[in-house]
């Protein structure tokens, strides 16, 4: 049974996580306004001093990939880039809008995200966690007018789409995403989908096709 090590930095609220193939064994919220770069190996390693594990034990490493804070991507992304070259170990990067997707019930899964600045991050998903509409970052009504038609389900981490005047169901995700990141992880890695450290990067969300346009 694998055991992977999820790592979430890329908001004021981040979390670590253990999992194998099927359970979350612990989860741990952090909450570090000023960044998690001087807090983050220390928690790494009470959790694993929790559950008697040595770092050589871990068999891959997840982290989120953003969008999210430039810095907190960051900081994430190199944890994980670093634990996994000083243990020879495979790293996976994660979208946190895959993230939210894994959280939801329904058959689509519309996700967004505040990206500040009047804008969001939206994507959606299926059932199975597959793109079925690409990650953008527009204007919440544009991307409300460009959702498909079906089962759809609205899954945030806070941001007001009651406001915003939908129909469909709301769900609002948990502020800690390591566990979803690692679980889908997971799967991907028993895909054999584990990558090199230096082969993974940031989850930079382009703009809509037709913004693009506009300003061009």
């Amino acid at each position: 049974m694998s055991l992977l090590l999820a790592i979430d930095t890329t908001a004021e609220f981040g979390s670590i996580a253990l999992v194998d193939e099927q359970r979350l064994l612990e989860e741990v919220p952090l909450h570090s306004p000023d960044g998690f770069a001087h807090i983050l190996f220390d928690q790494i390693r009470r959790l694993l001093a929790r559950h008697a594990l040595p770092l050589s034990q871990i068999d891959a490493f997840a982290s989120a990939a953003g969008p999210g804070s430039f810095t907190g991507v960051r900081v994430s992304l190199t944890a994980v880039k670093g634990l996994a070259e000083a243990t020879g170990r495979k790293v996976l990067a994660v979208s946190n809008l895959q993230a939210l997707a894994w959280y939801g019930t329904h058959a689509l899964r519309a996700v967004v995200m505040d990206a500040r600045r009047g804008e969001v991050y939206g994507a959606v998903y299926d059932a199975e966690l597959r793109l079925v509409q690409e990650e953008v970052v527009t204007k919440l009504p544009d991307w409300l007018a460009s959702l498909p038609e079906g089962d759809l389900e609205f899954i945030t981490n806070g941001y007001p789409m009651e406001a915003a005047g939908v129909s469909s169901p709301v769900t609002v995700a948990p502020r800690a995403l390591a566990g979803a990141i690692g679980h889908i992880a997971a799967v991907r890695f028993a895909e054999g989908l584990g990558q090199d450290p230096a082969e993974i990067d940031a989850n930079y969300v382009r703009r809509a096709d037709a913004e693009l346009m506009w300003k061009e």
